[in-house]
């Protein structure tokens, strides 16, 4: 098992209705602690063509946490204890723009992080880092999942704002009209957390967001419920299922090619020498590459 944990290079997190990949083989449950807690679920490790996978829900199976209770910290370690370098987020958003369909698939490039309740970076305690979010997805893993999209027949955008509001409850009238007017593209509740910490973890982050209805703005059509979102994520994960195993062939051309990689290179504000010794070593495995845990 130690062997196969080493050779994993692809995670996967899984959102609402996407609680298993089925495109796996030779896959078993793998629990780790990390140093911020367990994350939501044991963690589905397997294969696709020869290609170690690490797949992980969201908000556990069963779906038992909301997005203000998902550990986000505790998840993305994970991925870093088990070497993740290319992060795939699938998650169920809303429309906020006519042309963005329910059952598309949006590949948004910024976000709005409308949260309080989250924790949002790994740093603090002694040690502080600034990560860049100019530039928040891998531009790399992006072209290949719309180009890779487009030729499965998907109806896909490239780009766009992801807004990520706190939830759990859907928007007000106002609120989604209003969201329109700020020029956001879709509404979501989990995608722009796991970006930032995505970025302080140098993975590349490729957030895969399906559209689930038009929220409550569109005056043609039934508000949001959970019923017609349950119909759609059906639909949208049975995609989001093909579309991975595709894109894990294709991923290996992106390799080198972007700087999600080096984002922490000149982040780091704290003199080592001050940093506290137990920070240090509960971030290890993000600063070890910089900064002398001895």
């Amino acid at each position: 098992m130690e062997k196969r944990l080493r050779s994993v290079e692809i995670g996967v997190i899984g959102g609402s209705g996407f609680y298993n990949m089925k495109a796996l083989s030779q896959s078993q449950y793998v629990e780790l602690k990390t140093p911020f807690g367990f994350p939501s679920e044991k963690i589905l490790v397997g294969e696709i063509n020869g290609q170690g996978i690490a797949f992980l829900s969201r908000h556990g199976i069963g779906h038992r946490f909301s997005p203000s209770e998902v550990n986000y910290r505790a998840n993305l370690m994970a991925m870093k204890l088990l070497k993740v370098k290319k992060l795939v987020s699938v998650t169920a958003v809303g429309s906020l723009k006519e042309e963005l369909e329910p059952t598309s698939l949006v590949i948004p490039d910024q976000f709005v992080d409308f949260t309080h309740k989250r924790g949002r970076t790994f740093f603090g305690d002694g040690i502080v880092a600034h990560v860049s979010m100019a530039e928040p997805t891998c531009p790399q893993l992006t072209q290949i999942a719309f180009e890779t999209a487009r030729e499965m027949g998907l109806a896909v955008h490239k780009g766009g704002t992801y807004l990520n509001i706190e939830g759990p409850q859907f928007s007000s009238k106002a609120e989604s009209d209003l969201f329109r007017k700020l020029g956001f593209s879709v509404v979501g509740m989990t995608q722009a957390i796991e970006s930032k910490l995505a970025r302080e973890l140098e993975m590349c982050f490729l957030p895969l967001s399906f559209v689930t209805d038009y929220d409550c703005w569109h005056q043609d059509t039934e508000s949001v419920s959970v019923e017609l979102v349950i119909d759609n994520l059906e639909k949208n994960a049975g995609n989001a299922d093909k579309l991975i195993a595709f894109l894990v062939k294709r991923f290996e051309v992106a390799a080198g090619e972007c700087q999600c990689s080096c984002s922490l290179e000149n982040a780091f504000i704290t003199d080592p020498e001050k940093m506290p010794q137990e920070t240090k070593k509960r971030l290890e495995p993000i600063i070890e590459k910089y900064i002398s845990v001895k």
